[in-house]
């Protein structure tokens, strides 16, 4: 009888671990970032945490140029604050993107 208590326990305890684990973290930003942009599935949250690691640690080791960095958040930019980390270590890490060229100012019309 005894036993049976304790097990009975045990699974209650270990029910509510899984409970915790599973919300969401409201107080990690790159978690919930990566949480909202993979609507909180375990798969894609693993892979997108994974590809995040990857790409600070290599940007962190190569030093690319800066417009690289800011190319690859503009494309990998999914809605305002949130990013796509295995589209952001797919473009910093490829080798073939060059630097955008910037459009001529145009100058204002003069009206004679």
């Amino acid at each position: 009888m005894m036993r049976a208590v304790i097990l009975a326990l045990a699974l209650g305890f270990a029910g509510s671990a899984a409970l915790a684990a599973s919300r969401p973290p409201l107080h990690d930003p790159v978690s919930l970032n990566i949480g909202l942009a993979c609507q909180w599935q375990q798969k894609c949250m693993r892979s997108q945490q994974k590809a995040m690691k990857r790409a600070l640690s290599y940007v962190k080791k190569s030093e690319p140029p800066t417009w690289r960095i800011h190319m690859c958040n503009r494309n990998a930019s999914r809605k305002r604050g949130r990013v796509d980390w295995v589209g952001f270590e797919n473009c910093i890490r490829n080798a073939a993107l060059v630097p955008q060229r910037q459009a001529p100012k145009r100058r204002p019309r003069r009206i004679a």
